[in-house]
């Protein structure tokens, strides 16, 4: 019998003053000496160092596909939208554009002047960090002239798409959410971004993020913290925090984030929205800033399902500018809208599915009941070693990242105190923790396999809690709170570390009207299965427009 591991935190809250303060003592190496032994055993690391390990490390989560896969192609849901689904699509755009009924070269302007009302209000999101006016009309006007030929690209054809400022796109400087990086726009696009211009989207602007993607909020120095459109005094989530938050508001159906520790999912859940995150070296990295390498992942945030598949069918796929993508099995969408879950086994850890608020836990539950009555049979499991796998994500994230800035130790004044302050904890990481981070990667991967066996998915709440209001004084100057983090991250380490597929859809709301996530994570390379979860979940969820919506 499994004994769930995973506890909650009561750790202090720090913010601004108090922050900078305890993040100055920290760097400095006298007082480093007296606190990192307490940082280090209350983050677990001391308790990964005493475990005893016969596996051997994985550095990085390949997985072979045990079946042969098929690839088939996108293929758009041309039934009637549900009744309770108020977003626009990108089936709605495309419509609209075929139609007559508005052009890309309209729809730009109207984007353009969306994100400057967001920006002019009393009540500033945030959003963006960079957004080229010029740039997005010429698009426009070139895709505006495609549909006028009769020469659209494809269903994105005009389509207003945000993208993470984590990722190079021309004519942009990648900036990382700092002050100092990215002085020079980029020389190409990324990959990911490259897929994205062929397929004819309309790229509207670099979204803010939390800086260097190390924390799960959506703080940011330099840049301002996102706002959440459900409730401004609200934490927006991390770190893609622009991208969750413009789709949200509805200034764009889709967006592109970057998940190391839940960074799309985590968003996705507090702004009510899907994020897909999936498996390691099915999307090329090639062209995103270096930050994690062996948990790294970049995918769409978007308004609905089917938006999230369209996106993730036109960026996946082998690229052999990213040795991690080629040898991937072939992209399939199989089934991806097949309006019933029969023959779907979901895996509940009851202990691991419970442990989150009352209300996240019954609004879940909810839905898994409307999940049986489309098919799925669920099917009690339990997963061992849960809290080693996190330590070893965090082990693993936290030095990954600490090594990537080294090259600008010089400007470490420059990062905001919650950034600095995890820097300083990765920097106190040994080769020997980073190896026994890898060696608890190789046995949560077995454990998962196993679990796998019997199930099909695993559904878990997609994070402990709802939007929370950011502490005062955290919007400006940060905040440290080890204990909410813990919350947020609680179901989205498998998927980081492991490889996993997964995928995070509104479930519900609380009663603040805040939204509420469900996490769906799957075998490697089934990202297909995720999504027809999703959709399922989808038509029977009802969906609510946040209190500031652009659409």
């Amino acid at each position: 019998m499994t004994t769930y591991d995973l506890k909650s935190l009561s750790l202090p809250k720090l913010t601004g003053t108090a922050l900078k303060l305890f993040t100055s003592a920290v760097e400095n190496p006298v007082a480093r000496r007296a606190l990192m032994p307490g940082l280090l055993e209350n983050g677990g690391i001391t308790m990964l160092r005493r475990m005893d390990f016969t596996e051997v490390p994985t550095l990085y989560p390949f997985i072979q596909p045990k079946n042969q896969i098929r690839p088939e192609e996108f293929k758009a849901n041309l039934q009637r939208k549900p009744d309770n689904f108020p977003y626009r699509t990108m089936s709605d755009y495309a419509r609209a554009y075929r139609s007559g009924e508005t052009t890309p070269l309209e729809v730009a302007e109207k984007v353009l002047k969306a994100i400057s009302s967001s920006e002019k209000s009393s009540i500033d999101l945030k959003l963006f960090i960079a957004v080229y006016r010029d740039d997005v009309l010429a698009q426009a006007k070139a895709s505006t002239e495609r549909y006028a030929q009769k020469k659209t690209l494809s269903l994105l054809d005009g389509v207003p798409v945000a993208v993470k400022d984590e990722i190079d796109m021309l004519p942009y400087p990648t900036t990382v959410g700092t002050l100092f990086m990215g002085k020079e726009p980029v020389k190409q696009d990324s990959t990911l971004v490259a897929r994205l211009r062929d397929a004819g989207a309309l790229l509207v602007g670099k979204t803010n993020m939390h800086e260097i993607g190390i924390n799960p909020n959506g703080y940011n120095d330099t840049h301002g913290t996102v706002k959440n459109p459900y409730d401004p005094a609200c934490d927006s989530g991390g770190s893609s925090s622009g991208s969750a938050s413009a789709v949200a508001a509805g200034i764009v159906p889709a967006a592109i984030g970057a998940d190391g520790g839940g960074s799309i999912r985590i968003p996705a859940s507090l702004c009510g929205i899907v994020g897909l995150k999936s498996t390691f070296g099915r999307i090329s990295e090639f062209g995103a800033a270096p930050l994690c390498w062996s948990v790294a992942h970049l995918g769409p945030l978007a308004a609905s399902v089917e938006d999230a598949a369209l996106v993730y069918s036109i960026i996946a796929g082998v690229d052999q500018k990213d040795h991690n993508t080629v040898q991937q099995p072939a992209v399939t969408l199989k089934d991806w809208n097949v309006p019933d879950l029969k023959g779907i086994t979901g895996g509940i850890y009851p202990e691991w599915f419970e442990h989150a608020n009352p209300e996240v836990v019954k609004t879940n539950y909810a839905l898994v009941e409307q999940l049986k009555a489309r098919g799925m049979t669920i099917k009690e499991i339990s997963i061992p070693d849960l809290n080693a796998t996190r330590v070893a994500h965090a082990v693993t994230i936290l030095a990954e990242m600490a090594a990537c800035m080294r090259q600008y130790a010089d400007h470490r004044k420059e990062q905001g105190a919650p950034v600095r302050l995890n820097l300083v904890i990765g920097e106190a990481l040994t080769a020997i923790d980073y190896l026994q981070a890898q060696r608890m990667r190789t046995r949560a991967i077995n454990n998962f396999n196993t679990v796998f066996e019997g199930v099909d998915v695993i559904l878990t709440p997609a994070t402990a809690k709802a939007a929370q209001p950011v502490l005062p004084g955290g919007r400006e100057g940060g905040w440290s709170d080890l204990s909410l983090d813990t919350e947020m991250m609680r179901f989205i380490i498998p998927g980081n570390l492991l490889g996993l597929p997964a995928i995070s859809f509104p479930s519900g709301y609380d009663v603040r009207g805040m939204p509420v996530g469900m996490q769906a994570i799957g075998r490697h390379w089934e990202e297909n299965l995720l999504l027809r979860v999703a959709y399922n979940a989808e038509q029977v969820v009802e969906r609510k427009l946040p209190k500031i919506y652009f659409g």
